[in-house]
């Protein structure tokens, strides 16, 4: 019961930086390095949470690597958030319909 107490305090903690953090730097940030990396930060994070759930949802990681190319492909080519989507739902839904037992 002690470790639920540890874990809120750890959580009350990490969110209140976040809120305070910002308000205790007025100044605009001026490293390069850290604009870059403050830049990427939501992209990565993203990535992080999606990639590894495109391979472990399918019933075939095979199948998830396609959709992962193609909805890839499809971006670089210019297509939206939903047309991506629907291209790789298609493509794992063929492959596990009629080449993967």
């Amino acid at each position: 019961m002690n470790n639920v107490w540890i874990y809120l305090a750890v959580m009350f903690g990490v969110v209140y930086a976040v809120r305070v953090l910002p308000l205790l730097i007025r100044k605009p940030i001026r490293s390069r390095f850290l604009r870059s990396f403050l830049y990427y930060v939501p992209y990565i994070t993203l990535a992080v949470m999606t990639v590894p759930s495109i391979f472990e949802v399918t019933q075939s990681p095979i199948a998830g690597a396609a959709a992962l190319v193609v909805g890839i492909v499809a971006a670089w080519l210019g297509a939206g958030l939903f047309p991506v989507a629907l291209c790789c739902c298609g493509v794992v839904f063929l492959l596990e319909l009629f080449l993967i037992p």
